[in-house]
């Protein structure tokens, strides 16, 4: 599906990390930082926006699964794996050679070039090259779409993603961009917000409690594979926040109050 034609949109991709913890599925989030001008404070997925070098050609040369996908649809995959190795250290792809997945020892070995990426010293295009990988695209999941309402001043096209974690990666916030990371149950995640605990945005929550429906990382997995993707929009009207019933969340309309948390 490509957003093409909405000017002004920023591209921007989220990945939602899952595992089987002993308690049941569990996602992994990051605390914003609070000079985040988005989110600042916020307890999100893992992902920010879409890079110039995300559609690189270098890239589409080293990547796995991105058969037949439109240059929006690229990008975000693209961005959404970039994003997760950067702000926590999860790389989803493959040695270029053996085709076996990154594991712990050559995430280790690949810090420089991290450090680099998130410099912008590189693109991510460069890592790919110089640490022989290729982008294991295949292993994400479309699992949302939703866009800022226009009233906003500043507004996101925002495609999210589902993925297994590696079992061997060990997921961490950045400490610049988020300060703080868990892994969390959904429930808890919904608990803890109702205690007054966390902060989290509409979209989230939203994402959070579709999400907790699958009591495990083959369920929630399997059950995105088979579900169309709604793009959300949300619409105000007057006091109150609306999207679309065919979106397939817990709601269709929010009082704006209980919006931001």
């Amino acid at each position: 599906m490509s957003n093409a034609g909405n000017v002004g949109l920023i591209p921007a991709a989220t990945i939602l990390l899952v595992r089987d913890g002993a308690a049941g599925l569990e996602v992994f989030m990051v605390v914003r930082h609070h000079k985040i001008d988005s989110f600042s404070g916020a307890l999100v997925f893992p992902g920010g926006k879409v890079d110039k070098g995300d559609t690189h050609d270098s890239v589409r040369a080293r990547i796995d699964g991105a058969e037949g996908l439109d240059d929006w649809e690229f990008s975000m995959r693209v961005a959404a794996i970039r994003e997760a190795y950067e702000e926590c250290g999860v790389l989803l792809a493959r040695d270029e050679r053996s085709g076996n997945l990154v594991d712990a020892a050559r995430l280790t070995a690949l810090e420089p070039l991290r450090e680099a990426l998130n410099k912008n010293e590189l693109q991510i295009g460069d890592l790919l090259e110089k640490g022989g990988l290729r982008i294991a695209a295949d292993l994400l999941t479309p699992f949302a779409h939703w866009i800022t309402p226009n009233l906003m001043p500043k507004r996101f096209d925002t495609r999210f993603y589902l993925a297994a974690a590696p079992e061997d990666h060990l997921a961490a916030h950045d400490g610049s961009e988020s300060v703080d990371s868990v892994w969390i149950r959904p429930s808890e995640v919904i608990a803890e917000l109702e205690a007054g605990k966390r902060t989290i945005v509409f979209p989230t929550r939203m994402n959070v409690l579709k999400l907790g429906r699958s009591a495990n990382v083959a369920h929630a997995i399997g059950t995105a594979r088979v579900s169309p993707i709604v793009t959300v929009e949300p619409k105000i009207d007057g006091k109150v926040l609306r999207i679309p019933a065919e979106a397939g969340y817990d709601v269709t309309e929010e009082p704006l109050t209980n919006v931001r948390g």
